[in-house]
């Protein structure tokens, strides 16, 4: 059987920012239409928001909201989805070949991320639209009175600002798919005139300028030095996108994604303290990483292929156990670099690559990838705590020298949270755990996702075929522990210290 060593240390890397616990909701298949408000669904209140995807969210511990794209953003005109309903245009949305009716706007997802009680991250059109359009939606939306954009807030029934506090500069612009595709240097220059108009409206908002749709783009590296060059006086963060996914049975590889991320997320880190370090300064640019998940793209046919239709069944993957463990695992890499990533968003909330699903007249369900993201929301807080792994490595198909074993961990006033992941496909393996400079009270609890129930689903049919299951340690001393981790598994493992 194998085996590892962690030895944790006393010494804080740095605090877990909440905000790294986001979702995403976009005008993309059934995630708004269907999702998150269906006026037709008995789950639905008065304002057609479905009560069960709410509390779901609540209980996945969702923090922040980035709304309303995606690739939907760069063909969204912002005006179409606020006013009296019967008066909103219907519209075609190129990106993902749907009909968007607008029933569902601005206004609409305020009221329903004050009921999640979360924080919007609001993305502008810098596709098809530019500065004076940006600066109009931020005086609709965060400018208290008198203007014309203003008043127009009042007028639709929204007394006071809604105070958004995050905006993100265009979406996945160095796409070729993308409506609007720039070079980097034109977004650059695009993104910089827009976050100096939009902090003449409002100097106290947050804004995100466009990296890297993914790290294997031709122009990663180049593309964010380019865009930092020029936006980074006025830009607080940079941000990432990435998805991945299972090749054929190459389940290391797999694995592996959560590696793959954290390399990505360094490589973006050197291009943005490359830039600092050009222009003198020591400000810190951070990262958005607004959007990752498990997304199985060789299942999608392509927009080239979809037929314009209202809120289309497209991308509703049903996730299995072992997506669920490289979801917790990517979870992880997130705490791991909450130092330089504040804010994270997994792609997205409902029934598109979600965590939860729905059908009209059917509760909510929560699919496997759902109890990893809750369990690291409750529990993945407070500060991240130095480490030392020795675990046997391995070559994988997407990353050489792959650690085996994997972990990070928190502490949380009295508590020890420890994440582990086993990437090992056919042994358990036996870690020892060494703590210095605090002792442990007691075991609290562990959950385990993963071992020998890798397929298992839950669906409409079977809405609770899977839930945690339950780890201990095998022994537990004062200044440490031991446990054994089953074949591809995550866990969480919980301790009360001493005093």
């Amino acid at each position: 059987m194998p085996k590892a060593t962690i030895k944790i240390s006393n010494n804080s890397k740095t605090q877990v920012n909440p905000r790294i616990y986001g979702s995403f909701v976009e005008h993309m298949g059934r995630c708004v239409y269907g999702g998150i408000f269906e006026p037709a669904s008995p789950f639905s209140d008065e304002d057609g928001f479905r009560t069960d995807v709410l509390d779901l969210a609540k209980e996945m511990g969702v923090t922040t909201v980035r709304y309303p794209g995606g690739n939907f953003v760069s063909g969204y005109l912002w005006e179409d989805g606020v006013g009296p309903k019967e008066e909103r245009p219907t519209r075609l949305d190129l990106a993902w070949r749907s009909v968007e009716t607008n029933q569902f706007g601005l206004n609409e997802f305020m009221k329903w991320i004050k009921l999640l009680d979360a924080e919007p991250i609001m993305a502008i059109n810098l596709g098809t639209r530019g500065v004076l359009e940006a600066a109009q939606l931020i005086e609709y939306a965060n400018f208290p009175e008198g203007t014309t954009f203003s008043e127009m807030r009042k007028q639709h029934g929204v007394e006071n600002p809604h105070q958004i506090g995050v905006w993100c500069l265009g979406n996945e612009l160095d796409g070729p798919w993308q409506i609007g595709h720039k070079s980097a240097e034109d977004y650059g220059k695009l993104a910089k005139e827009t976050a100096k108009a939009i902090k003449l409206v409002d100097p106290d908002v947050k804004l995100v300028a466009c990296g890297s749709s993914y790290e294997e783009m031709p122009t990663f590296g180049e593309w964010e030095e380019t865009v930092l060059d020029h936006t980074f006086d006025e830009v607080e963060n940079i941000s990432m996108h990435a998805y991945y996914e299972k090749f054929d049975d190459d389940s290391l590889s797999f694995l592996a994604s959560s590696a793959r991320m954290d390399r990505f997320i360094k490589g973006v880190i050197e291009r943005a303290d490359k830039i600092a370090t050009k222009k003198g300064s020591d400000k810190k640019i951070n990262i958005s990483f607004d959007e990752w998940n498990v997304w199985y793209q060789k299942r999608f046919e392509g927009v080239d292929k979809l037929e314009f239709a209202q809120a289309p069944r497209i991308i509703e993957d049903d996730y299995t156990v072992e997506d669920a463990v490289v979801v917790g695992s990517l979870l992880m890499t997130l705490i791991k670099n909450s130092d330089r990533v504040d804010m994270a968003c997994q792609a997205q909330l409902a029934n598109v690559i979600g965590p939860i699903r729905t059908e009209t007249n059917k509760p909510a369900w929560r699919q496997t990838s759902f109890f990893p993201f809750a369990l690291s929301s409750k529990f993945g807080r407070g500060e991240v705590i130095d480490l030392e792994i020795g675990t046997r490595t391995e070559d994988a198909a997407l990353f050489e020298n792959l650690p085996m074993v994997d972990s990070v961990a928190t502490k949380d006033g009295d508590h020890l949270n420890v994440f582990l992941l086993n990437r090992e496909l056919e042994d358990s393996t036996d870690v020892s755990i060494e703590l210095a400079g605090f002792n442990i009270d007691e075991f609290v609890e562990g959950y385990l996702v993963g071992g020998d129930n890798l397929e298992l689903q839950n669906t409409a049919e079977q809405p609770e075929a899977f839930g945690y299951d339950s780890i201990s340690p095998s022994k537990t001393v004062a200044n440490g522990f031991s446990v054994t981790l089953p074949k591809v598994s995550w866990s969480l493992l919980r301790f009360k210290l001493s005093n």
